[in-house]
């Protein structure tokens, strides 16, 4: 069976095979509706299936960009790619969205197979242990956006939630209840924004003079966070009040809690630096820092399409503030 070209389309339609090709690429501006109706009529008719390889080898692009998120898991992760999935379907581009599972061997080899396919640009999460690849990138003028995560040395886009100060915010709101006894639990600080949410909370306590308490600081991969837990709650003087680093921190200390018959607001305060849904609709409402993550995957989008397009886009750090919700865990 005879593929169905372009130029069929145009005989069937009565128009020239330009204006088929102005319709399929959604260049509508000097077209009338009758003549769009026409067209797509003639393509339904005919069964027509535009030829993208074709399409993308005289462009030279293919439509599709990559997305590799650091942790799937991560609530952040789901709303920043359904973010820039819904951008990328607007402007008629395709999305592949890997997962690197914090693995800087799974991420490396990502970003290698989609550059090789020809992508026409990624947005990273990024590990931060593939410098000399991220340099690549940019050396290349590759288009290339950081999200969620900064690289230490690395001049790039990036689009940041203000972790900091956001940590810092929350901690003064527990000292602001007559907290002093204040916890924070995180996975280890191999990123950004572990790092700077430690930063905040440090600094919060430094400015109210309360000294730091090593013991009251856990960095541990989400395995071993109820056992750490546990220490924590059995000192002689456990703290009253906990900020969870993210979302997975909190899922294994609501498990914590749940297994020791501890109260979420009663026996400690809970803050978490997280989207939760439904957080609200638990026993005790927990308090959240809200990243607006719907948003930052919308810019991240916009950056790496002008960039696609050859606008220039200086090198520089994008940073959106977050929201304390407060609820009755605090």
């Amino acid at each position: 069976m005879a593929r169905i070209t372009m130029a069929d389309v145009a005989r069937k339609a009565g128009v020239s095979k330009s204006t088929v090709s102005q319709f399929i690429n959604k260049r509508y501006e000097y077209m009338g509706e009758d003549t769009k109706k026409k067209i797509e009529a003639a393509i339904n008719d005919l069964g027509y299936q535009p030829n993208y390889l074709a399409r993308s080898l005289k462009q030279k692009r293919t439509s599709m960009i990559g997305i590799i998120v650091g942790n799937i898991m991560h609530r952040l992760s789901t709303e920043v790619s359904r973010s820039i999935e819904d951008y990328c379907h607007k402007h008629d581009i395709h999305a592949i969205l890997c997962n690197a599972d914090d693995d800087p061997e799974k991420e490396r080899k990502y970003i290698e197979v989609l550059h090789a396919k020809q992508v026409d640009g990624l947005i990273i999460f990024p590990t931060g242990r593939n410098l000399d690849l991220y340099q690549k990138l940019i050396k290349e003028n590759y288009p290339v956006v950081f999200m969620d995560r900064r690289v230490e040395g690395l001049k790039a886009n990036y689009v940041l939630a203000a972790n900091e100060a956001a940590a810092a915010e929350s901690i003064r709101h527990l000292l602001s209840g007559g907290h002093r006894e204040i916890a924070i639990a995180t996975q280890p600080l191999v990123i950004s924004p572990r790092i700077d949410r430690l930063s905040g909370y440090k600094e919060a306590l430094r400015e109210a003079g309360i000294p730091l308490k090593q013991e009251f600081m856990i960095h541990t991969e989400r395995e071993q966070m109820k056992t750490e837990l546990k220490k924590l709650f059995s000192l002689k003087n456990p703290p009253t009040a906990l900020f969870a680093g993210n979302d997975l921190v909190f899922m294994e200390t609501l498990e914590f809690f749940k297994d020791n018959q501890l109260k979420i607001g009663k026996d400690a305060a809970l803050v978490v630096f997280d989207n939760i849904p439904l957080a609200h609709l638990a026993e005790t409402g927990v308090t959240t820092i809200d990243q607006p993550g719907y948003r930052m995957g919308q810019r991240a989008a916009e950056l790496l399409l002008k960039k696609i397009n050859g606008e220039h886009v200086a090198p520089a750090e994008e940073v959106f503030d977050c929201e304390l919700i407060v609820r009755e865990s605090s």
